[in-house]
């Protein structure tokens, strides 16, 4: 009976055997992409991006490892053990792989995560253990074979919880210099703006590269790749790595004869040697990032000038300790009853023996990894310095200048006891910046850009509304423009006149709003800082689907003959009237609270009002040109949306910064990137804005379209005091962009 239900239960088994070698293959993809992602990034400390540490990677990780923890089943064939033995160091090779992760994650999950990773590791190794004492009889060879994984299991182990200990206090010391490095960067940054114009590309370039290499030199992930303890780790799954190499070559035969075996070699099916191929795959994946990492690490070290002063090379620095002695200390100051006294007198003495003797051990294993890194850099170091003499040789006969700015360097964020940074890393660094802005470069907008060189003034900021039209709500203010509502309410109306000759500049003055809009909503998104213009900016990215895909605003065809009329006189018309209809009907359907604020309005309310009084206003200034064409009007349009987004446009730069000075160590180093990609972008938008006079404008006003109306109201009301007193000056300056 009992064996009958074994037989049953056996048959079942290759299919676990499918699930551990999918499982094991998306871990090995998962190495590869970010093993590939850092050679197309050219960070050859290779950041962990689709292989990190946390729930799912662990739960793949512990599928993985069936076969080390599976103690009922025995597996005697050659490729059986050997499979076990694959596994034990595909699991050194992934925490190897997803140290460096540690570096962006919460104290609390920074816990939580490593203390997971340790129950699968000791789970592990117990299993390891119960084989080896039950399963005597397959000689010493097998015991010494198991020992090798297993031991550097743990020990990875160890130096992973080492360099978990003190994630916690470099982060903080990492932000602390951050922070003097930007303070510094910001009093440059001011000197600038008082000496040169804001919206020449070269200095925009020149400052965001500050920010760049302060951003890339602090990513915890980075100092993590470089950091003595991430270094080391890669000696000590290496031998393991190794001996599963050789035993590779020793079964060649063995594994060629089971691979034209008819019957399966264990209870797991043919699946047994698919788990051996994939995770053997996946050790010579993840051997690619710790390898590199360690090659980082010793070039920092070599690069070194005082490289031979062994005092300060094995100096403890405050940080790898900082976090355990907090912890000894975290009991001063609290209030014990007297009869418990004695209790916590001696929990407090344990507590502190334990952390003191954790502290010689954190300090042990950073005193090994650094004698470890230096006795590497001082086998290489030759070596290297031969390489970088030819590679600066070549460089200079060629006329290459490798010397990036030297003032960059000022703002490298380095920890405390850290070598400096090798010229390379950082002329890669700085590269890499220039390569995000050349990308920008080459996805310009170019119909925005044609659609731009059509403003020489900002005359349709103001001129879109007029204040003569009767607002069709006494009793409650007017909604407030965005920069974005306005365009899209204009560019609704001029794809709807009928007499236009070709579909093609409609076409094109689609796409150059659609630019246009991109830009014009990051500077909604980041100027708009209490969200008060959140419901407009809703209403024209509703209105604006309608328009780009289906030629329909507020489900109204604009090509059909109820909207369009002979005329554009009619056509506006009838735009008017179905958009005062709708203001209309939401005003007796609807409660007078809602009514009396314009920003909850529903968001077609919001349009429908813009339509109409954007329509009356063309109306009202069409009547003292009876002879203006459907063409006129379109090109009319055209340059009031023009001079609408080179107003809005002269925010951009303010934009920029603002992204540069993200403070969330996080989002910092994409911030910062798209910022880059931005600036390449918006090239020969500045280069159009600077060469126009800008008005006087404050910068927190100049982000708001309503305040560039008033403002250009009391400029036109000075113009006209000037012509009837010709002796007022009136001076114009550039607006000056301020964070």
């Amino acid at each position: 009976m009992i064996t009958r239900v074994q037989k049953q239960l056996n048959a079942l088994m290759p299919w676990i055997g499918l699930y551990i070698a999918s499982a094991s293959a998306v871990c090995t993809l998962a190495m590869a992409a970010d093993a590939f992602n850092g050679f197309r990034c050219k960070k050859l400390w290779f950041p962990c991006k689709y292989f990190s540490l946390n729930a799912v990677s662990l739960t793949l990780l512990a599928v993985a490892m069936k076969l080390p923890m599976d103690l009922n089943t025995i597996l005697l064939y050659k490729s059986d053990w050997l499979a076990k033995l694959g596994s034990l160091v595909f699991l050194s090779t992934a925490m190897a792989n997803f140290i460096t992760s540690l570096g962006f994650m919460s104290d609390k999950e920074i816990i939580a995560n490593v203390v997971a990773l340790g129950i699968l590791v000791i789970t592990v190794v117990a299993n390891v253990l119960c084989h080896v004492i039950q399963l005597k009889f397959l000689g010493a060879k097998y015991i010494i074979d198991i020992s090798f994984p297993t031991i550097s299991m743990l020990l990875l182990l160890a130096r992973f919880t080492a360099l978990a200990i003190t994630v916690p206090t470099i982060k903080r010391s990492l932000e602390r210099k951050y922070k003097e490095k930007h303070k510094e960067a910001l009093r440059a940054e001011e000197m600038v703006q008082r000496r040169e114009t804001i919206f020449n590309i070269d200095n925009q370039r020149r400052e965001m590269m500050k920010y760049w290499v302060m951003a890339e030199t602090s990513s915890p992930q980075f100092v993590m790749a470089r950091s003595v303890v991430c270094t080391t780790l890669t000696l000590f799954f290496l031998l393991p790595a190794i001996t599963l190499v050789i035993f590779h070559i020793q079964s060649i035969v063995q594994v060629k004869d089971l691979l034209l075996a008819q019957r399966p070699t264990s209870v797991y099916g043919g699946y047994t040697r698919w788990i051996l191929v994939i995770q053997s795959i996946g050790v010579v994946v993840g051997l690619i990032a710790p390898m590199f990492r360690w090659f980082v690490a010793v070039g920092f070290k070599c690069s070194t000038t005082n490289f031979y002063n062994f005092r300060k090379e094995f100096k403890i620095e405050a940080h790898w300790i900082q976090t355990l002695v907090d912890c000894r200390e975290s009991f001063s100051g609290l209030n014990i009853r007297k009869d418990k006294y004695y209790c916590w007198k001696c929990l407090h003495d344990a507590k502190w023996y334990f952390l003191t003797i954790c502290i010689g051990v954190q300090t042990f294993v950073v005193l090994v990894s650094k004698l470890l890194v230096l006795v590497s850099a001082l086998l290489i170091r030759p070596i290297v310095l031969c390489f970088i003499h030819i590679k600066i040789v070549n460089n200079d006969q060629s006329g290459d200048d490798i010397n990036t700015n030297p003032n960059l360097s000022r703002y490298v964020v380095l920890l405390e006891g850290e070598s400096e940074l090798p010229r390379r890393i950082f002329r890669d660094i700085c590269c890499r910046a220039d390569n995000m802005i050349q990308t920008g470069r080459k996805k310009q907008p170019k119909c925005l850009i044609n659609l731009l060189t059509k403003f020489v003034h900002f005359n349709g900021v103001r001129e879109f509304d007029s204040n003569q039209i009767p607002s069709l709500h006494s009793h409650s203010q007017k909604p407030p423009n965005c920069w974005t509502l306005p365009m899209v309410t204009l560019t609704s109306i001029a794809i709807v006149l009928p007499n236009i000759i070709t579909d093609r500049k409609s076409n094109q003055l689609l796409g150059a709003v659609s630019e246009g809009l991109y830009f014009a909503k990051l500077i909604e998104k980041y100027l708009d800082r209490n969200g008060d213009l959140t419901n407009i900016s809703n209403a024209a990215d509703v209105v604006w689907v309608g328009v780009e895909l289906y030629k329909k605003w507020q489900d109204k065809d604009l090509q059909k003959a109820d909207i369009k009329g002979r005329t554009h006189k009619e056509t506006l018309q009838k735009l008017s009237d179905i958009a005062e209809k709708t203001v209309t009907n939401f005003m007796t359907d609807t409660n007078n609270f809602l009514v009396q604020d314009p920003l909850n309005w529903p968001v077609k309310v919001i349009a429908a009002n813009s339509m109409y009084r954007i329509t009356q206003t063309i109306l009202l200034a069409d009547k003292d040109d009876h002879l203006q064409t459907d063409e006129e009007l379109f090109e009319r349009l055209s340059i009031m949306i023009s001079d609408i987004l080179a107003a809005c446009l002269t925010n951009l730069v303010r934009v920029i910064i603002l992204k540069c000075h993200i403070s969330s160590i996080k989002d910092r180093e994409q911030n910062i990137r798209q910022a880059a990609t931005l600036l390449g972008e918006s090239k020969e938008i500045l280069e159009i804005l600077e060469q126009r006079e800008l008005p006087s404008l404050d910068p927190e006003k100049a982000a708001n379209i309503e305040e560039w109306r008033a403002f250009m109201k009391q400029d036109l009301a000075a113009t006209s005091d000037e012509i009837a007193n010709p002796n007022t000056n009136d001076e114009h300056v550039s607006i000056k962009i301020e964070v």
